[in-house]
């Protein structure tokens, strides 16, 4: 069945959706004929693109909080999903050193509370709990990591979401083996794109100051990631839901969804080549505080999902840039955000797969 088809009519519970994954997927699913509900605080930030993509009338938006098992057990009942997907967190490193209790809290007891409520609801058939290319014991090696290489962490926030790998895993096993809801969690590197305006967060640190005339400061520029446009992974995180729901479960599993080797690039390429996208005149500099540990290196292998689920990149590294950029002005224009996201979205959709 063509994805084009295949979403339409089926109700999605998604957390997180006020978050900057979690709006473009909601988006996208609404745009492919789904019925999206919603659970998430409010916005973490303004501007955010749930609100000038104006997401509030394509879904029902349910205010809630992941820490809170019995109001989040509630809102899944009454929206009677058939797939689950799971994107609510605290998803800076940074902050995670501010308050490890709170980001231990949301990332690993949310996944928890999550994972009760699929327990709870008849008629869930597939739930993916996404986490984060950081949930790997990170050696500082070339290698990329594969889904069987071990969990860990260095700061609060890579171990929680190593935590939260381990109990999907543990409740797919213990509660969900023989049957009921299909289990599987995804993997993906540095999202970007347009309407993502978090702090401390290279993207949005260099289009914010570009567009105040100001230069960025940069923390780490010999910092390796596999960059990908945010649409990326979620087409991912899609294709994976349809292969759990139409009875794969094999896919209950983890899952990287990453660019390809070539788009794993230092921070300084990605800052040196977003002034140039810019341009008026844009740069940066190198800050020259002391900053907190984070991985020096990180690559993802992710030859399972292109394999088994037959999923492939479409935009490269400077696609994606490319892309982002055009979104930041155009928001700065006064563009119709939705419109513009959403033809993104589709123009996304067709383009051909990398080779």
């Amino acid at each position: 069945m063509s994805p084009l088809s295949f979403w339409r009519g089926k109700r999605v519970f998604v957390t997180g959706h006020t978050g900057f994954k979690g709006a473009w997927l909601s988006l996208w699913l609404t745009d492919l004929g789904a019925e999206v509900t919603g659970y998430a605080l409010p916005p973490p930030t303004d501007p955010s693109l749930f609100v000038v993509a104006d997401l509030e009338r394509r879904l029902r938006h349910v205010v809630g909080d992941v820490r809170d098992v019995d109001h989040l057990s509630e809102a899944m009942r009454e929206a009677r999903p058939e797939v689950v997907i799971h994107m609510a967190a605290q998803s800076l490193v940074r902050d995670s050193y501010l308050d490890p209790v709170a980001t231990y809290a949301v990332n690993v007891m949310g996944t928890v509370n999550l994972l009760e409520a699929v327990r709870r609801v008849d008629g869930v058939r597939a739930a993916i709990c996404v986490t984060s290319d950081k949930c790997y014991e990170n050696r500082e090696t070339s290698r990329p990591y594969r889904e069987d290489d071990a969990m860990g962490g260095f700061d609060p926030y890579s171990s929680s979401k190593g935590c939260s790998e381990l109990v999907a895993a543990a409740y797919r096993r213990s509660f969900f083996a023989a049957g009921g809801a299909a289990i599987a969690s995804a993997r993906a590197g540095n999202v970007i794109g347009g309407g993502d305006w978090a702090r401390d967060r290279l993207i949005p640190d260099l289009l914010n100051g570009f567009a105040a005339g100001a230069r960025p400061l940069i923390r780490f520029p010999d910092a390796v990631r596999p960059w990908q446009h945010v649409l990326e992974p979620l087409s991912g995180y899609l294709r994976l839901a349809e292969a759990l729901y139409e009875g794969d479960r094999t896919a209950a599993e983890g899952w990287n969804f990453g660019p390809d080797e070539d788009d794993a690039r230092p921070v300084g390429w990605i800052a040196d080549r977003l002034t140039t996208l810019w341009g008026d005149g844009a740069g940066w500099d190198l800050t020259g505080e002391p900053q907190p540990h984070e991985a020096n290196v990180l690559r993802l292998d992710c030859a399972k999902a292109r394999t088994h689920l037959g999923w492939t990149p479409r935009w490269g590294l400077d696609e994606a840039l490319r892309r982002t950029v055009a979104w930041r002005r155009a928001f700065e224009a006064g563009a119709d955000m939705t419109d513009f996201s959403l033809s993104q979205i589709r123009e996304r959709l067709a383009a051909p797969a990398a080779v």
